[in-house]
């Protein structure tokens, strides 16, 4: 609570964005989201929500017509360069270097917690070039903390994401959204991300599979699939 509230400030001291009066795409790049501590689940899970969160987040982002998210992979070459231990937390000074190494003006990073059900995420949305703190946005909303929600929560927080940036939900959002994949599907989305980030192509393939089965209309999973063929 204390570090949240210490995010909070800089965000409200930082000066406001000028984003929508900028030409030309605006580059975006989503960092792994930190497991807090979470319970309820299988570690393996947790572990797996790292990825699967922040890849659902940069989804979300791109729908918007003025978004470019860089490529993941470009962006967990950047996190790599930075060497960091395993127990090391990004902040926004390191996620302002990811974001400029992976040719970003904006980082997206955070945390997540789930408490047997209850699912809180934190995102940060950082200035890449003067390695601030422009806004932290949570699901604080008490009817939107159910990890079955966990679809419409990062929705939510994606649309939040934007407007700190000034940038509005596109307008066919709600048509292209329909209420995103189900949490059972986007745990198996984010297990195939975990062991194809492993190398292991034969599981990843697995869970992809049992993603698509979960729920047919899940392109992100179809891509990962054809990745791992």
């Amino acid at each position: 609570m204390r570090q949240y509230l210490l995010w909070a400030l800089v965000a409200a001291a930082a000066p406001a964005t000028t984003v929508a009066q900028q030409s030309g795409p605006i580059v975006i790049a989503v960092l792994p989201f930190e497991d807090r501590g979470s319970y309820g689940q299988d570690k393996e899970v947790f572990r797996a929500l790292e990825l699967g969160i922040p890849a659902t987040f940069a989804n979300e982002l791109s729908r918007h017509p003025r978004v470019r998210v860089v490529d993941p992979a470009r962006t967990r070459q950047a996190v790599r360069a930075q060497n960091l231990g395993p127990n090391a937390r990004v902040d926004a000074a390191t996620a302002a270097k990811v974001g400029s190494e992976a040719g970003a003006q904006y980082a997206v990073t955070g945390n997540f917690a789930d408490f047997y059900g209850k699912f809180r995420i934190d995102a940060r949305v950082v200035d890449v070039g003067s390695g601030q703190i422009l806004k932290v946005v949570s699901n604080v909303e008490p009817t939107l903390q159910d990890r079955g929600d966990l679809s419409r929560i990062i929705q939510g927080l994606a649309d939040k994401v934007l407007a700190a940036m000034n940038l509005p939900a596109p307008a066919n959002a709600a048509g292209g959204r329909a209420g995103g994949a189900p949490t059972d599907a986007l745990t198996q989305y984010s297990l195939g991300l975990l062991y194809e980030s492993q190398g292991d192509k034969t599981k990843a393939g697995e869970h992809y599979q049992r993603a698509l089965s979960t729920f047919p209309g899940y392109p992100e999973a179809r891509e990962g699939m054809q990745r791992v063929r």
